[in-house]
């Protein structure tokens, strides 16, 4: 039977429940926002423009972007190494292995960074013999990097992980009695079906690493214009009683984070109307 007009839903309560979550992400997200922005309405146009082009912010601004867009990229990469070795294969310790994975989540960043400052050490573990090789981590933009990848690889791995999971075995086994090769069946079968989770778990750990405080600051060695991200500027403004500075910088990196992942998005929208029907 078709429904007019008057029709009711099958499920009650949209507008109590729509009601409350418009109101509930009001309170959490937007009111927060909006006052990020107004904050810097104490600032001329002029005032703002310097600020956020000064040479100690854009320093900051690159090292944070440019780093955790690499740091992503290298998670997608080895985050699809690691969930595929997960889901398509038996070994022992795999159950270990994947409860490893989780650490990054359930670690605080003070303890992440400091274990990882020890770690890349010139007298570390590994920055000792990485020290021999004329490789220099801890305090440098690569412990930055390093640690950017450290709290980042468990986005990319929890959320294409379950996709895959879904993605029947035997949908590659019928490929290759068509008659396709290894390479085909990776191409054209299981990637575009994990595209819209490999994009999402990108999009999630490159603004978890564009945020990363915690972790970072302890191996990055903070000297301003060479390896001082943005969020630790945006605390020594703070620091400085210069509310209206770091607003500034925050909302840039807002706006900036806003816009990458808002492209992310388009581009997994994109990708979800191609996928193949199996």
């Amino acid at each position: 039977m078709s429904g007019g007009p008057g029709r009711r839903n099958t499920l009650p309560g949209f507008g109590l429940t729509m009601g409350l979550t418009l109101t509930w992400l009001s309170i959490i997200v937007l009111i927060p926002l909006a006052g990020l922005f107004i904050k810097t309405f104490e600032l001329s146009w002029e005032q703002f423009i310097g600020i956020v082009t000064s040479r100690r912010t854009l320093n900051a601004l690159k090292l944070s972007f440019g780093l955790a867009l690499a740091a992503a990229i290298v998670n997608l990469i080895m985050g699809m190494v690691i969930v595929w070795a997960l889901v398509r294969y038996r070994f022992p310790g795999r159950r270990i292995f994947d409860a490893i994975v989780d650490i990054p989540f359930a670690l605080p960043t003070a303890v992440a960074g400091i274990a990882l400052t020890s770690l890349f050490a010139q007298k570390g573990w590994l920055g000792a013999p990485l020290a021999e090789l004329g490789i220099k981590v801890a305090f440098t933009p690569l412990g930055i990097f390093v640690a950017m990848i450290f709290i980042g690889i468990p986005f990319v791995v929890r959320t294409v992980q379950p996709v895959l999971i879904d993605l029947d075995a035997e949908i590659e086994e019928a490929a290759a009695s068509l008659g396709a090769n290894r390479w085909h069946t990776i191409s054209r079968v299981i990637l575009p079906s994990l595209i819209p989770a490999i994009l999402t778990g990108f999009a999630l750990a490159f603004a978890r690493a564009i945020g990363e405080y915690g972790s970072v600051i302890f191996i990055a060695g903070n000297l301003p214009n060479v390896s001082e991200i943005a969020p630790l500027l945006i605390v020594i403004r703070l620091s400085e009683f210069r509310y209206a500075d770091a607003t500034a910088i925050a909302v840039v990196m807002l706006v900036a984070s806003f816009l990458i992942i808002f492209a992310v998005n388009r581009i997994q929208s994109w990708a979800q109307t191609r996928l193949p029907v199996h």
